[in-house]
């Protein structure tokens, strides 16, 4: 049998590193798309082409059908090529993950810069939003019965009121939106939509969130979770992986929360 084939953005570290090297575990083909470069509109280090080789390297010890791809979620364009690239690559496309995020703020909205504003929003909801105008009809294109799985990372921050982080919260929130209307859109196609809503994890976003708040380290968050301690990436990707198999059929719609208790 040919593996199921997967789009991951956000690929070169974190939750989306991650998640490449879950599904590479369990045989997928995986086209891991990261930018690789720095935003001018954000002051910290985004994930470079070097780490993505490195995820990339790693997952091929699992699945040897594991590729690279530089694409920026704030283009369209780019999205859809890297669509593109993993449809002549391996004959299609079925799980399409949206796990590029960014994070800026430690100021209220209206002290927010329009550039950091705009970058947070343009990654973490428009980049889903890009992904799924090219990556569901890319799945749609699979002849019936298929089992397509369109994926995103929302947050808790989706119904917490997070301080700071207007923006951040604003754009997780539309993801929640977007995942529970496609969910009706695609209906009864063998295509569904669900999103994982994940707590305090151990991330270069949650190191920049520690900053923004003036706080010693990622450590501090641990206090606000139930479970008291943070959450590893590895522990998100496998609910990721989860919903990306054909096991989570009668999901469509459905925001996962794998928060350690945080929205309690």
């Amino acid at each position: 049998m040919s593996p199921r084939v997967a789009v991951v953005t956000g690929a070169a570290r974190g939750i989306g590193a991650g998640t490449v090297l879950r599904l590479a575990r369990h045989g997928y083909a995986v086209l891991a798309v990261d930018r690789a470069a720095n935003d001018p509109d954000l002051p910290y280090t985004m994930g470079t082409a070097a780490e993505l080789s490195v995820v990339v390297e790693n997952a091929r010890e699992h699945s040897a059908d594991i590729a690279a791809y530089i694409a920026d979620v704030r283009d369209p364009v780019a999205v859809l090529c890297a669509v593109t690239e993993a449809e002549n690559r391996w004959g299609g496309i079925d799980v399409a993950i949206a796990a590029a995020g960014v994070v800026a703020g430690g100021v209220p909205q209206w002290e927010t810069s329009p550039g950091q504003e705009r970058a947070v929003l343009e990654v973490n909801l428009n980049g889903v939003l890009h992904l799924a105008r090219a990556a569901v009809p890319a799945m749609l294109r699979r002849p019936r019965p298929r089992s397509g799985r369109f994926l995103a990372v929302a947050s808790a921050a989706a119904t917490r009121g997070l301080p700071m982080l207007a923006a951040y919260c604003a754009a997780k929130a539309g993801v929640t939106g977007l995942i529970r209307a496609l969910g009706v859109e695609l209906g009864d196609t063998g295509v569904t939509a669900n999103a994982v809503s994940p707590g305090s994890t151990g991330t270069p976003i949650l190191a920049e969130s520690a900053r923004l708040y003036g706080l010693p380290g990622v450590a501090a968050f641990a206090e606000q979770q139930p479970m008291r301690r943070l959450l590893d990436p590895a522990e998100i990707a496998a609910v990721l992986a989860f919903l990306a198999g054909p096991e989570s059929c009668a999901m469509t719609g459905a925001v996962v929360p794998v928060d350690g208790g945080l929205a309690l």
